[in-house]
Formats: C-alpha cells, sequence, structure tokens
C-alpha cells in the first residue's frame, strides 16, 4: 500500500468535500502521488412517452451539466491543487457511489480520500451516504474526512 502513487478524491462541490481534498493534496504532497479528481453527476431519468408532456432537451440539460462540471473541475485544479501534484479530472454519469468506486478501479488508484457531510437522524436516512457505500464497495483503502465542525 505505501507508498501511495494514486490517489481519486470526488467532488460535489460542497465545502466538505473542497476539505477532503485538502487532506487529499496534503497526501498527495507527501507521497509524490497522482490525483485523480472525481465529479458524478446523476443520470437525468427517462421520461415516459405522454402526449401531455412536452419537455425536450434531455440532451442539452445533461450535455451543460457536463460541460459546467468539467468547467469547475478545471478551475479547482488550477486554484485548489499544488502545481507539483499531476492532477486529472474524470467526469462520470449515474449513481454517485458506484461511479466513484468505477473511476478508482479506471484509473488504478491506491487510495480514495471522500469527505462525509455529517448528515445523521432522518437525512442520513432519506439521502442515504455516498462515502458510507464507497467504503463498503471500493476495492481500495478509503480515507473519510469529516466535515469541520463550527
Amino acid at each position: 500500500m505505501l507508498p501511495i502513487k494514486s490517489i481519486t478524491c470526488p467532488t460535489d462541490f460542497s465545502e466538505p468535500s473542497f476539505h477532503a481534498l485538502k487532506t487529499a493534496c496534503d497526501l498527495a504532497v507527501h507521497f509524490g502521488a497522482e490525483m485523480c479528481l472525481v465529479h458524478v453527476v446523476p443520470s437525468v431519468p427517462p421520461l415516459p412517452a405522454d402526449p401531455n408532456y412536452a419537455f425536450f432537451g434531455v440532451e442539452q440539460y445533461e450535455q451543460a451539466l457536463q460541460t459546467d462540471a468539467e468547467q469547475k473541475l478545471a478551475e479547482i485544479i488550477e486554484q485548489r491543487i499544488p502545481k507539483e501534484v499531476k492532477a486529472r479530472s474524470v467526469f462520470r454519469r449515474g449513481d454517485a457511489a458506484n461511479e466513484i468506486v468505477a473511476a478508482a478501479k479506471d484509473e488504478g488508484a491506491q487510495l480514495i480520500v471522500i469527505s462525509t457531510h455529517g448528515h445523521t437522524g432522518w437525512r442520513h436516512l432519506v439521502f442515504g451516504s455516498v462515502a458510507e457505500r464507497v467504503v463498503r464497495m471500493a476495492e481500495c483503502p478509503v480515507l473519510t474526512i469529516h466535515p469541520p465542525r463550527h
């Protein structure tokens, strides 16, 4: 496992994910590891063929989401990742946990660094935990980073 040469760090562009990114960057600098920044957008479910609804542009909507995400990923690499860290971004579409694990495997990650959002109670029950599912499914070690308490 050590030294770590490849780190995958998912982001949903939230402050907790940026906190995890900081930790991933520190590890990448320490080990001289490459970083893969991953963002996953949920797929738009197919709409039923109903003549009462006229919804056009699903492909354009998904393309706009992808373009926006790719731009944000490039900005994060430029602004938040130290210049000495070799970094690249990956955009995925689908279930967040499944796609993060698949991206880590595809990229040959030796470590996934992921934030938790700190949801408990009904929010955890309703929204579930992407980080929890990643921990269960990943083939490599997963470091979970809790958001700072205010």
